[in-house]
């Protein structure tokens, strides 16, 4: 079961697993239904901001069968924050947070058993600079689409998260949680 607020990218996400036992469904997370073995966050807990990580964790728990994991993959930062970089926060990701070790420690705590964090953040500024080549190569495709305006601003986009990354000023974490625990423990491949 997939949930995603985006038109755009349920219909692209169906079209890619037609013919697939798998349900992707135009609705916000909260909404969720159903008790699973496994829930998959990647690139969403950034966007359900501070206040909300706690509750976001939970809700994962709550859906989860006794013996379920959850991979949570999210940007992060190196410290505490409650806000982005304005120019970030005003035009790609209003209301969006990236949060700290300690800000996803305290969502986690109680509620899930830490079995491995993984961070990718050293490699990350390889994956934008390649996006931003991608992006500029198949531009052409979009251009009468977007205009010079969003062109200008997504290849900005790409190069300052780049730096961030670069800089190791924010990371790419991976966390494998599970409800009880991991009968003699989770065997990460590195």
């Amino acid at each position: 079961m997939g949930y995603n607020i985006s038109v755009e990218q349920v219909a692209w996400g169906r079209e890619k697993c037609k013919g697939l036992p798998v349900d992707i469904r135009l609705s916000d997370y909260r909404d969720a239904e159903g008790v699973y073995d496994k829930a998959v966050s990647i690139g969403m807990c950034e966007h359900v901001g501070w206040k909300n990580l706690r509750s976001f964790v939970r809700l994962v728990h709550d859906h989860l069968k006794p013996e379920g994991r959850f991979l949570l993959h999210t940007i992060g930062g190196i410290q505490e924050a409650r806000d982005l970089e304005p120019w970030l926060e005003k035009y790609i990701f209003p209301g969006a947070v990236l949060p700290s070790p300690a800000m996803l420690g305290k969502a986690v705590d109680g509620i899930f058993v830490l079995e491995d964090w993984h961070n990718f953040g050293a490699d990350y500024d390889r994956t934008l600079v390649e996006w931003r080549r991608r992006f500029e190569e198949s531009w052409p495709t979009f251009e009468a689409r977007y205009g010079e305006r969003f062109r200008r601003m997504w290849i900005y986009y790409l190069a300052c998260c780049a730096g961030t990354f670069r800089s190791r000023y924010n990371q790419l974490y991976q966390l494998t949680l599970s409800k009880v625990g991991i009968r003699g423990g989770w065997n990460p491949v590195r």
